[in-house]
C-alpha cells in the first residue's frame, strides 16, 4: 500500500465519527439484548450470537446524474447495502433518469428535498455536463458542515468544482486524470492506484474501482471482518484492502493475529458426522474451512475466538501446552478434535 502521512495533516478534520471508540451489539434476535450495547467483541452473553461492530454512520446518499455509469453506482450500493447502511438516491429533478441510455431510475429525492445524509456519493457519466452544474455545486456546499464524501470515477470533478478537493489528494477515471489536474490546480492527483482516502473524502478511479473504494470505506467504519464477508458475499474475489492510497494515520481498533500465529489453527479437524474439515490459509492470512472441496471463511474475533459466515461463535480449545486441540460450536457440547 502506497501510504503517506503528511507532517502536517491535522487529524482534527478527520471526519467526526472515525476515531472514536468502537461499539459493538448482537444480530437482532428479539431478545432483550437487541437493545443493549458493548465496549469490547465477543459473544454476546444473552443470546450466545458474535457481537457485531456498530457505527453511527447510517445513511449515503447517491447523487444520480442523467448518464450516469451503471457499475459507478451499482457496484458500491451492493457493497453499502449488504453492510448494513441505508442508501437513497437523489437526481436533480423529478422524474426519471436514464443510465447509461438503458436503465430508468426514479430518485427517492431532488436536490430541493433530499435529507442530510452521513455520506454523499457522486459517480461518473456524462461528465462532461453534471460537475458543472450550480444546482449540484451549491447543494454540495450546504452538506460540508458535517458530511463526508465519497467518489467514484469522473464523481471526483464534481467534488473538484465545488472546492472540496482544494489542498486535497485525489484520484479520478484514467482519461480524466489530465484534465483534473490541468483545470483544478489545487489538486494533488495521483495516478495509478484504485481510490485514495483524505479521511473525509475517499476518490476512485473508474468503473469497478468503486468497489474498491466502497469495501474500504466499509473496513474503516466497521472493521476488516465486516469488508471481509461482504466481498465474499458478492464473490468479488480481486478485492486487495491494501490497494489504495491512505493519508491519514489508521487508530488501531482491534489486534489481529499474524499470519504466523494463525498458522497454528490450521490443521484437520473432526466435524459432524463421519465427515473431517481442514482449516487452510491463503496468501493474505485468511483462514478457511473446506468442507467436501466447499471452501467458507472463518473471521477472527480475538484471541481464539473465531466467527463463520452465519456469525455464530466457533472457540478453539488450547492444551496446558498452549497447543490447539480443537473447538467448540453453540449447542454442542462436546469438543471437535483436531486430527493433525
Amino acid at each position: 500500500m502506497q501510504r503517506f502521512i503528511p507532517i502536517l495533516l491535522t487529524i482534527a478534520t478527520f471526519f467526526s465519527t472515525y476515531g472514536q471508540e468502537m461499539t459493538y451489539t448482537c444480530p437482532p434476535c428479539g431478545q432483550s439484548c437487541d437493545t443493549l450495547t458493548f465496549h469490547e467483541g465477543g459473544i454476546c452473553p444473552h443470546c450466545q450470537m458474535m457481537l457485531r461492530p456498530t457505527s453511527e454512520i447510517k445513511t449515503i446518499a447517491f447523487y444520480l446524474q442523467d448518464g450516469v455509469e451503471i457499475l459507478d453506482f451499482a457496484g458500491p450500493l451492493e457493497v453499502f447495502s449488504y453492510a448494513g447502511f441505508e442508501v437513497f438516491t437523489v437526481t436533480k429533478q423529478e422524474g426519471p433518469i436514464k443510465s447509461q441510455g438503458v436503465l430508468k431510475i426514479q430518485g427517492d429525492y431532488t436536490l430541493e428535498d433530499a435529507p442530510k445524509a452521513d455520506i454523499v456519493a457522486l459517480f461518473g457519466g456524462n461528465s462532461n455536463i453534471f460537475f458543472e452544474d450550480t444546482l449540484l455545486v451549491s447543494w454540495l456546499h450546504r452538506q460540508t458542515d458535517s458530511t463526508q464524501f465519497f467518489s467514484v470515477c469522473t464523481g471526483a470533478l464534481a467534488l473538484a468544482e465545488a472546492g472540496l478537493l482544494d489542498d486535497q489528494s485525489a484520484t479520478t477515471f484514467h482519461s480524466t486524470l489530465d484534465h483534473l489536474e490541468t483545470n483544478y490546480p489545487k489538486v494533488d492527483v495521483h495516478r495509478n492506484v484504485r481510490f485514495v482516502d483524505n479521511g473525509r473524502i475517499i476518490t476512485t478511479a473508474g468503473v469497478s474501482a468503486g468497489i474498491d473504494g466502497a469495501l474500504h470505506l466499509v473496513q474503516k467504519l466497521l472493521g476488516y471482518n465486516a469488508a471481509r464477508k461482504t466481498a465474499y458475499y458478492m464473490e468479488y474475489e480481486y478485492w486487495q484492502p491494501d490497494n489504495g492510497l491512505i493519508l491519514y494515520e489508521e487508530p488501531v481498533r482491534s489486534v489481529y493475529l499474524s499470519k504466523k500465529e494463525l498458522h497454528s489453527f490450521a490443521g484437520f479437524y473432526e466435524f459432524t458426522g463421519p465427515e473431517v474439515i481442514e482449516l487452510t490459509l491463503d496468501d493474505r492470512g485468511d483462514l478457511w474451512a473446506v468442507i467436501e472441496k466447499n471452501q467458507f471463511p472463518l473471521f477472527h474475533e480475538g484471541k481464539d475466538l473465531f466467527s463463520n459466515i452465519n456469525a455464530e461463535p466457533v472457540r478453539f480449545i488450547r492444551d496446558e501446552q498452549d497447543k490447539i486441540i480443537g473447538y467448540k460450536i453453540p449447542d454442542q457440547d462436546r469438543i471437535f478434535r483436531k486430527i493433525k
